[in-house]
């Protein structure tokens, strides 16, 4: 069988010139701004179902391409309206035969006309692509001048003796979508297509820096630094003579740091020429404090005249490993991490610097002080705003095999898939090693392992052995420098932090060597939780056990964003597409909907959570009596003097005292107590609760002064029980009517309910006139599957529900009758029985309603599980319709988000207020949303204030939607439901914990719903 250049394992890098760090060089005395010209804009395009249809000489400088469209570079061809877009998570899209791809083979043939500028006569001039999509070659008026692949990386030739100077030249580029290199890029992402970087024009003079990179060691003491430089020189001997390499460090105010600049000479025939010098009483960099110190390096002639300089800002700091513990400037490091895909809802992997700024500012307002770029390397100006904003990276290898599983040999465990491997990673590493941000070096993901892994990190430690390396496929440590995992339960991460161990597994050979090896490094958990729709569950429980033990240096959530596109109905309504909804096959659905951003970068109720859970100070209630509070610094390089502190004291919702709090000096990791100056009062019956807010002092390059960071919230007194009625109002008699099917009544002054036994529901309750309810209560134990629950993907939870009938339970209804107490006057009681479909287990209930005079119903449900239940049940509670007119909507409890059991450290306590309508959230799977956990009471009302208003017992659930839950629950988009004329309101005494069972463990066991005897009781009052 032939095989094609582009199936061609070696041909990553035809013609390309050797890998560098990324920067601009600046030429002689007046060329900085003509060092490098863009080639981005439109181009002539044309697009093929395979490479041996597309126009065969389409690189000739005379091929007329007047009928071809535009296209934008950098772009993907899929996005523009060219074949489409295709999601896997695991498998591949194409058959599983490397290095050979399939005959239909998407070609993009892109054509542009280009100047060389005249200044640059005399100069060596490169063609730069930083990223084409997935194998490409490229001709200049009609020569070739290179061939390349592997996608997220650069690809640099030398087309000097194929320009015309002074005249147009024609670039061509032919692209194909699958290639030798597809086997190596099986990420959890859409397939895109083309040329999605900057492509750009670099001249070089004759003597050149072809590459400058550096690297700080710091002293024993980690104050003062040195800087160590090496540049590689090239050019012929006649070019070189007399010429020296020159560096020069300022700080950031541009004072010079260094009395005079290094200095050394090239050699003759050129090589790496290396400097060092020192800095005294450095200022470190690191994410707290990204100091940048300003670096010029320049090659000179023997008179000082510069033939080329560039400039690079350097981050003073040293990465090191002593022991279990991962280190940076000699403090323990924690990763407050998230996995970052490079995204854009319009154009794919083609993020504009103003999204990535975006980004960037977003993760430092929300506590997030790590990346890992999953799963390849990123845009270069990433990385450069990581260095300015202070973010650290883990940065990780275009390397994912994850589609060959266990059905053939792994290629990266495969002699003749070496050099492929190992040029990813020596291109990685050669591009990024500048960045102070990069911390780790990752082999890449979910890759199986093998002995090219091996290589690539000997080839990695060979140019930087100053970063560890990170693979979490090195289940038993023989490469990796650090212990890594995926979404192992709570439980296994405190038995490895503990020095006890992994859970053992079959497949381990030696499982006592390997806990040996795991306790002798640190440990971080790459992915530990998955923002896939409502969820994850539990965050906090792992940063509990991250924060107390120091072997645990951090962990990253998945991930930023949901990856969906933006897409259209046929009748034109916007909503978000996923896998399969372009018609890709095979897909892997919805799994891309997993960010704590929604596609729209519109923040998830998870980021709230996440950001509570990683803020910087930690705060326990030392002692109620004198409300001393313990204060944990949880920064590793700054005092908490950048925070002021306010605190109030609220009862039941109201703030009845506030002021500021002075905050002790607290080293980091260093705890002290403060003393809260508030008095509680005596007498209060009111349930009392102490909030504290943590805001920044001044402003920040990332945030305006005000902005708060985290705060700590503590019951300091519980409220007075409230009646399960209304007690000392008269009780309202209950009216049996004779009709057939029987009915019973209530009715007041101004006020009359109506119970319908057949339906036991109240289908008709009016106050002055005015409906109050439309419809219910019904008993409610199902609610629309979360992702996590197993809707569309995921977990299991849902299965074993529909198992036992959950999803249809037929409710038959007993005898009603009118029950009278003397303490709690007549009352309407109505047993019922529910039972799924086919199945034997039930559960026993009982509804009680009464009213009193002012006609206020109280509600009280009881019942217990009957028959083997063997699952968990979703939710205790009713239902009922209001009102469309009831579109304000206040509680008092967690706000202002939704929050479940395990999903609710963010849910501050006290009175919040929003229009109905907003309290759904749009999860680009229609999921169950909306709860609000612990609410002590909430209203419904219209523009007028009238409607209703719920207190329980006992604090309770509640969640209004315009979306019936079978609705919900059926629905794969957004644009599959169907608005109601009412609201949905639901009240639960429980729901079953969130987990993250789409990717890793349910809820944890505290936040389970298991069947169990149930009673409880609401009070709905009419607001006129």
């Amino acid at each position: 069988m032939k095989i094609r250049p582009w199936e061609t394992i070696d041909n990553f890098g035809v013609g390309r010139l050797p890998p560098r760090t990324s920067f601009s060089p600046s030429v002689g005395a007046d060329g900085p701004d003509e060092a490098s010209v863009s080639l981005d804009g439109d181009w002539r395009f044309h697009f093929d179902p395979s490479p041996d249809v597309a126009p065969q000489d389409f690189a000739s400088p005379d091929f007329d391409d007047s009928d071809w469209s535009a296209i934008p570079v950098p772009s993907h061809w899929q996005l523009q309206g060219y074949g489409h877009p295709h999601y896997t998570n695991i498998q591949y899209p194409i058959p599983l035969n490397p290095p050979f791809v399939p005959s239909e083979n998407p070609t993009g043939s892109y054509r542009r006309i280009f100047r060389v500028p005249d200044s640059w006569k005399g100069r060596r001039i490169r063609l730069r692509f930083d990223g084409v999509d997935s194998w490409f070659e490229a001709f200049v008026n009609g020569v070739a001048v290179g061939q390349g692949m592997g996608s997220r990386l650069p690809h640099e030739f030398d087309i000097t003796d194929a320009l015309v100077l002074g005249g147009e030249n024609i670039l061509a580029v032919r692209v194909v979508q699958w290639s030798a290199g597809t086997y190596l890029e099986d990420q959890d992402m859409w397939w895109l297509s083309g040329i999605f970087r900057p492509v750009t024009l670099v001249s070089f003079p004759a003597a050149a820096m072809e590459d400058v990179n550096f690297d700080t060691v710091l002293d024993a003491a980690c104050r003062d630094a040195t800087l160590s430089i090496r540049v590689r020189v090239s050019g012929g001997a006649a070019a070189l003579r007399g010429r020296k390499v020159r560096a020069e460090l300022a700080d950031a105010d541009g004072r010079p740091v260094w009395a005079r600049p290094l200095s050394a000479a090239v050699p003759a025939r050129g090589g790496v020429v290396e400097l060092a010098g020192p800095i005294a009483d450095a200022h470190l960099w690191s994410a707290e404090d990204p100091y940048l110190y300003r670096l010029a390096v320049s090659l000179v002639d023997a008179a000082g005249r510069t033939d080329m300089s560039a400039s690079f800002k350097v981050g003073v700091r040293q990465v090191e490993i002593r022991g279990d513990r991962l280190l940076l400037n000699g403090r323990r490091l924690v990763f407050k991490g998230i996995n970052r895909h490079e995204f854009d809802a319009d154009t794919g992997r083609v993020p504009s610097y103003e999204t990535m700024l975006a980004d960037i500012l977003l993760l430092k307002r929300n506590n997030i002080n790590a990346v890992r770029t999953s799963h390849y390397p990123n845009d270069p100006r990433w990385y450069d705003l990581c260095d300015e904003y202070g973010i650290y990276l883990v940065d990780e290898c275009d390397l994912e095999t994850h589609g060959f599983g266990e059905v053939v040999r792994n290629i990266t465990d495969r002699p003749d898939w070496e050099a492929a491997c190992v040029d990813r990673m020596v291109r990685m590493v050669s591009r990024d090693r500048n960045h102070p941000s990069v911390i780790l070096w990752s082999l890449g993901n979910e890759a199986g392992l093998g002995r090219n892994h091996a290589k690539m990190a000997e080839a990695a430690r060979a140019l930087d052995p100053t970063r560890p390396i990170h693979y979490e496929g090195d289940h038993l440590c023989q490469v990796a420098d650090v212990y890594s995992r995926m979404y192992p339960h709570v439980r296994e991460c405190e038995s490895i932090c503990s020095g006890k161990g992994p859970n053992r597994a079959d497949w381990m050979p030696d499982y006592d060597r390997l806990v040996r090896e795991v306790n002798a490094r640190p440990f971080m958990l790459c992915e530990y939780a998955i923002a896939m729709g409502n969820g994850p569950g539990g965050l906090q429980e792992y940063w509990d056990i991250i924060w107390k033990y120091p072997k645990c240096a951090g962990a990253f959530i998945w991930q930023l964003m949901d990856l969906c596109l933006r897409a259209r109905t046929a009748d034109g309504r916007t909503f978000f597409a996923y896998g399969g909804d372009f018609g890709d096959t095979p897909n892997d659905g919805s799994f891309l909907c997993d960010g704590v951003l929604f596609p729209d970068r519109t923040p998830s109720p998870t980021l709230a959570e996440l950001k509570q859970a990683l803020q910087p100070v930690s705060t326990e209630l030392d002692d109620a009596a004198t409300l001393r509070l313990r204060l944990t610094n949880r920064l590793a390089f700054t005092g908490l003097d950048f925070l002021t502190a306010h605190w109030t004291l609220l009862a039941d919702g109201d703030v009845i005292q506030s002021g500021a709090l002075k905050l002790p000096a607290i080293a980091p990791y260093e705890s002290d107590c403060v003393k809260v100056p508030c008095v509680l009062p005596a007498d209060e019956t009111r349930e009392l609760w102490l909030v504290v807010s943590y805001r920044l002092a001044a402003s920040s390059k990332w945030a305006d002064a005000g902005h708060e960071v985290g705060f700590a919230q503590f019951r300091l007194r519980a409220a007075a029980p409230r009646p399960a009625f209304i007690s000392g109002v008269p009780p309202v008699a209950v009216l049996e009517s004779g009709r057939k099917g029987r009915s019973f009544a209530w009715t007041g002054t101004d006020f009359s309910l109506t119970f319908d036994a057949a339906w036991g529901i109240i289908t008709n309750w009016t106050d002055g006139g005015r409906p109050v309810l439309e419809r219910g209560p019904i008993l409610n134990f199902w609610r629309a599957p979360t992702v996590n629950d197993g809707k569309e993907i995921g977990g299991h939870a849902q299965a074993t529900w529909r198992a036992h009938g959950l999803h249809d339970l037929k409710p038959r209804f007993g005898e009603p009758r009118i029950a009278k107490s003397r303490k709690d006057g007549p009352s309407l009681v109505v047993p019922v029985r529910l039972g799924g479909p086919v199945v034997a287990c039930g559960i026993e209930a009982e509804m009680r309603y009464a009213v009193d005079s002012h006609g206020r119903l109280a509600v009280t449900i009881s019942g217990h599980p009957t028959g083997e239940w063997t699952c968990t049940w979703p939710r205790i509670g009713i239902e009922l319709r209001l009102p469309l007119a009831d579109s304000r909507c206040e509680w008092y409890g967690r706000g202002p988000g939704e929050t479940y059991a395990d999903t609710c450290a963010a849910g501050r306590i006290g009175i919040w207020r929003d229009a109905t309508d907003a309290l759904h959230t749009p999860y680009v799977v229609p999921q169950e949303n909306g709860s609000h956990f612990d609410t002590r009471e909430v209203r419904f009302a219209d523009n007028l204030g009238r409607g209703l208003r719920i207190v329980a017992d006992k604090p309770f659930c509640f969640g209004v939607s315009r979306y019936e839950t079978k609705n919900i629950t059926e629905a794969l988009h957004t644009t599959d439901l169907v608005p109601c004329d009412y609201y949905v309101l639901s009240l639960d005494i429980a729901q079953d914990g969130i987990g993250t069972a789409s990717c890793g463990p349910g809820p944890l066991p505290q936040y389970v719903l298991n069947p169990q005897a149930f009673s409880f009781t609401w009070v709905l009052e009419p607001l006129s």
